[in-house]
């Protein structure tokens, strides 16, 4: 039997759900609550508080899994600094590593890798691997199994981190991963919700005249400041240094009758005003008629008439894939693969886009659906149940392949 430890997962269920279905099944499941929000979100035997100071974090999580006798090590995030911290710890001691994140497929899918996701993540980047793996895999279900509201959502958000902040003297050291407070992260959606109304008709009016005028366009989703794979998975630093690169290379290249439409992150918290920052960039390359900035819109209707779609590495891209559009990625992703993404230069992408190879897009879909993603989601009480039976289930069978296969070798 094996044991598994849990750290930080997502302000929902899940992570409890999972330890139930692995205890289910005969193993023991622990979890370290680094704060309030994560003894809310466990409340299950197995818990252990840490309150120490984070320098003292690496001897203590190195020490649990020692004592502990634990096999496998499970969390969202592995590049949150404790997270990345137990993740060396683990390698180190040979203790298996597994990721859980938001799916790739969205919207009713769950991704869980083994050691990490992006530069981490053990998907093949050769196309021919890609293929030779994929082969005889099912066409993904692309029906939308489970729902969940954006109200669940944000209610999780809140139970998570306000405790955090008015009780953080349960535990006085912990230090947040995240760049904002989380009470300004809180007034930025709020302020954000309140213009909804008014962004969205403003987003509908710049589509229609776009896709009115004929012109040919790309997209360029942005993604969250605080995002991960932005910060540790791109050559960027910031936001700001996408933004500088991706409008100086569509100033210098793009065709002069080229549009650029850049589109905010649903979720982002407003905080940092993108609109001003592109339309700044925008002017100083002299591009300011040609680039225009929304916040809302639909991003598959808009997929459907783009020229391309540029991105350091946000999941948006798969919606593009879909469509057989052309794609470039500036950062390491699962999908920055030649045949998938544009493999020349940015500044070649804009003249002259052209898509994947077909066949190696539905294998990409059919090997990520079938190996990397279960279905469910983080926040109804349906997906999350599947998702944590899925894992589970998932977690179980893999290990008992892969001492199939090590058997297999010794007696060969």
């Amino acid at each position: 039997m094996r044991t598994f430890l849990f750290l930080q997962g997502p302000s929902s269920p899940l992570f409890s759900k999972c330890a139930a279905a692995l205890e289910a099944r005969g193993h023991t499941c622990l979890h370290i609550n680094l704060n309030v929000g994560d003894w809310i979100f466990w409340r299950r035997r197995g818990g252990t508080n840490y309150r120490g100071r984070p320098e003292r974090w690496p001897q203590f999580v190195r020490d649990f899994m020692i004592r502990n006798g634990v096999t496998d090590l499970l969390l969202l995030g592995e590049e949150r600094p404790y997270h990345k911290t137990a993740v060396a710890a683990a390698k180190a001691l040979g203790i298996d590593v597994y990721v859980i994140e938001l799916g790739y497929l969205r919207p009713d899918w769950v991704t869980l890798e083994r050691d990490g996701m992006s530069s981490n993540s053990h998907f093949p980047r050769e196309p021919q691997r890609i293929l030779a793996e994929a082969e005889g895999l099912p066409e993904p279900d692309w029906t939308v199994r489970y729902r969940q509201s954006f109200t669940v959502e944000a209610c999780c958000d809140l139970l998570y981190n306000l405790p955090n902040v008015f009780l953080w003297f349960l535990y006085p050291h912990y230090r947040r991963h995240g760049l904002f407070h989380p009470l300004a992260e809180y007034a930025g959606w709020i302020l954000r919700l309140l213009r909804k109304k008014r962004t969205e008709r403003d987003a509908q009016e710049t589509c229609d005249r776009l896709l009115a005028s004929g012109q040919p366009f790309f997209i360029y989703p942005l993604q969250l400041q605080t995002d991960y794979q932005l910060r540790a998975h791109s050559p960027f630093a910031s936001q700001q240094e996408a933004i500088t690169l991706v409008l100086a290379s569509f100033a210098a290249h793009a065709a002069n009758d080229g549009q650029l439409l850049v589109k905010l992150h649903p979720l982002d918290n407003g905080l940092i005003d993108w609109r001003a920052c592109v339309e700044k960039e925008a002017q100083r390359h002299g591009i300011g008629g040609r680039v225009h900035v929304i916040d809302g819109g639909n991003l598959d209707r808009l997929i459907d008439s783009a020229t391309g779609l540029v991105t350091v590495n946000s999941t948006a891209v798969l919606g593009a894939f879909k469509r057989h559009k052309p794609v470039k990625t500036l950062g390491a992703a699962v999908f920055d693969t030649p045949g998938l993404s544009y493999p020349a230069s940015l500044d070649a992408f804009w003249g002259n886009p052209y898509p994947a190879e077909k066949t190696l897009e539905d294998a990409f879909f059919r090997l990520i659906a079938a190996k990397y993603q279960v279905r469910g989601n983080f926040f109804s009480d349906a997906g999350t149940s599947a998702a944590a039976e899925a894992i589970a289930q998932r977690l179980v069978d893999e290990k008992e392949g892969d001492m199939a296969g090590a058997a297999q070798g010794i007696a060969v």
